[in-house]
């Protein structure tokens, strides 16, 4: 038996019924979820760690032992413990605000098996659960008003769904979703994607996204070179109400 989900639900006041219907399962399935071994897809994992006021890691340790890659790990560590993220994207939606459905494609024809694809989808949604703690960093997103028109494979309704999910993470109160819109023409952001992350001490760190390995990135020069370029790429979106705006018209043009 699952005794800390067990322990959590009765501290939380919940049900396998109450859970079921805030999660959109059946009621059985739900009352799986405390049994060994039954443990609830990534997406669902997250909402109730959510619910219920825990860490995915604390309910289900054993499935989330460090799925990431090794050279990643040092970065998620950094990602669970700052107070503040800035990430700009020009050609994907942010890992912290993917659909498990979209983490899948961005792996598509990469050279990995069924299980690496499954362990770093894994990963990239329960690192999410950072967002729906009782006291998650202020994510302020940027990204290219291209990203909400850009076909996953032809699949319309994965990308409907990508949207919508976008538009709900937006209403998040410590969550900001930033649009570039698509005649802005030349603008820094061409260099291509990264993330900075504030740690309680006031550090920066960053990750920069390349064609190969990302880059983890902690000397102060450079970071400082990112957060001058961070001000720049945030300088020619939109407002957040503007970008909210033309995200759920993205999500319209999907259907």
């Amino acid at each position: 038996m699952n005794h800390a989900l067990q322990a959590a639900m009765i501290e939380a006041g919940e049900t396998a019924e109450s859970l079921a219907a805030q999660t959109g399962v059946d009621p059985k399935t739900a009352a799986r979820w405390i049994s060994p071994g039954r443990v609830p897809q990534p997406r669902r994992r997250a909402i109730l760690a959510s619910l219920l006021g825990r860490d995915v890691g604390d309910l289900w340790p054993d499935v989330l032992k460090r799925r990431e890659p090794h050279w990643l790990r040092a970065w998620v560590d950094w990602e669970r413990e700052s107070v503040a993220i800035r990430w700009f994207e020009h050609t994907w939606i942010p890992g912290l605000l993917q659909t498990e459905a979209y983490a899948r494609a961005t792996l598509a024809g990469e050279a990995l098996t069924a299980n690496e694809v499954d362990d770093v989808v894994a990963s990239r949604i329960d690192r999410q659960t950072i967002l729906r703690r009782e006291r998650p960093p202020l994510l302020v997103a940027v990204v290219h008003e291209l990203v909400l028109h850009q076909s996953a494979y032809g699949d319309r309704s994965l990308m409907r769904e990508q949207c919508d999910h976008l538009a709900k993470c937006a209403e998040l109160p410590a969550v900001q979703i930033l649009v570039v819109p698509r005649d802005v023409g030349m603008y820094p952001g061409l260099g291509g994607g990264f993330i900075v992350a504030e740690l309680p001490s006031g550090e920066h760190v960053a990750h920069v996204d390349s064609q190969a390995r990302a880059q983890i990135v902690n000397e102060a020069a450079d970071v400082a070179t990112l957060n001058r370029r961070w001000e720049r790429i945030r300088s020619e979106a939109l407002s957040r109400l503007q970008s909210l705006d033309l995200i759920r018209k993205a999500a319209g043009s999907w259907t």
